[in-house]
């Protein structure tokens, strides 16, 4: 069989092949809730065979949504909703995993299709942001950030607390950290986006310390046997690669002696001059370094949207888990396109009989 259609087992949980969905926000919720968008849309995602289906980045606090319409899980009501979207995951087959974030200074936003772009000063929908300083990321978000204090930080924490156990107990069984993404851990990681003079700023150390608390109090909800993983920007691409990754791979190695079960590597984006690699599998060798140096399993999801690529991406040992995710948007049944594509046999397709047997029948 093939690297990729080989199962995972990361503490209890065992994938049935090597491919995760990763969080695709859909900016369909309201008030936070989700709904029948979600309901189909994660169906429908796990029916067509990936081993992981991860929700998108779900807010552990209403300033902390990219825009209005991002999920939230800061109440019991919002946990509650997400019970049946857990349900439809687990009956056809994949792991459900769920991203609990917080964006920070890129939080009060436009959707995508809608400008993509800070919500004006004034307008109803949107609120004060908060970051580690007040700096504002520009460009598109030009609104400056209100900066944290320590009760802010220790609040904050415990909303990703609370939200950990309320995704507990709606039946997740794998969490992910955002860390990524120029969104609240990352700007308190990155030099760019933190200028604080206190504990939580400066060294690397003090840049760390709001990560690695986070990550402990978790810990201490999140049941042991399940995975408890993270996504985090390894690198900004902004001319300082070499140390921003060697600083990474140390703050992955604290994160495994904390209890992190897997890192999925990203870039950083906390700031918009860059000159980022854009192209096939671009993270593949940045992941390997994150995985052989830190001793932790790893998971990228860009640019590996073709069987080809995934398969080499497991089998070369850049990536454990290979995270697809636009090629599902085209094709929620890419697992059984792969399948295929790499000879796999058909019983390892995972595709629903209803579909197997009249695609397989008349292909």
């Amino acid at each position: 069989m093939t690297a990729l259609f080989q199962p995972f087992t990361l503490k209890d949980v065992t994938l049935r092949n090597r491919i995760a969905i990763p969080p695709m926000c859909q900016y369909m919720a309201e008030d936070g809730l989700v709904n029948d968008w979600h309901q189909v849309h994660y169906a429908g995602m796990a029916r067509g065979g990936a081993g992981l289906v991860v929700v998108e980045a779900t807010a552990v606090a209403p300033e902390g949504r990219i825009s209005p319409n991002c999920t939230g899980i800061w109440s019991d009501a919002h946990a509650q909703a997400f019970v049946p979207v857990v349900k439809a995951i687990k009956a056809a087959g994949s792991v459900p995993g769920i991203q609990i974030a917080h964006a920070g200074r890129k939080a009060s936003a436009n959707r995508p299709w809608d400008g993509d772009d800070h919500i004006p000063e004034g307008d109803a929908r949107g609120w004060q942001t908060l970051a580690p300083s007040a700096i504002a990321f520009g460009h598109h978000l030009p609104k400056t950030p209100r900066e944290m204090t320590l009760d802010d930080i220790a609040r904050v924490r415990q909303d990703f607390v609370d939200a950990a156990r309320r995704a507990r107990d709606a039946g997740f069984e794998w969490i992910e950290l955002h860390f990524a993404h120029g969104y609240l851990g990352q700007s308190f990681f990155s030099e760019h986006s933190n200028q604080r003079t206190d504990a939580y700023g400066g060294s690397f150390d003090n840049r760390s310390r709001f990560l690695l608390e986070t990550l402990a109090a978790v810990r201490e909800v999140w049941p042991e046997h399940l995975p408890l993983t993270a996504r985090f920007g390894v690198i900004e691409y902004d001319g300082r690669d070499e140390q921003t990754l060697a600083e990474s791979i140390e703050l992955a190695r604290r994160f495994k002696a904390g209890g992190l079960d897997l890192l999925s590597v990203s870039v950083g984006f906390t700031i918009a001059e860059t000159n980022i690699p854009w192209g096939p599998a671009f993270l593949g060798e940045v992941s390997r370094r994150v995985r052989d140096e830190a001793g932790i399993p790893v998971t990228s999801a860009w640019g590996f949207g073709t069987p080809q690529l995934a398969e080499e991406a497991v089998s070369s040992r850049q990536l454990d888990i290979v995270s697809v995710g636009r090629a599902h948007l085209a094709d929620p049944h890419w697992a059984y396109f792969a399948a295929k594509e790499l000879g796999v046999d058909k019983a390892s397709w995972t595709l629903p009989a209803p579909y197997a047997h009249w695609l397989e029948r008349y292909r």
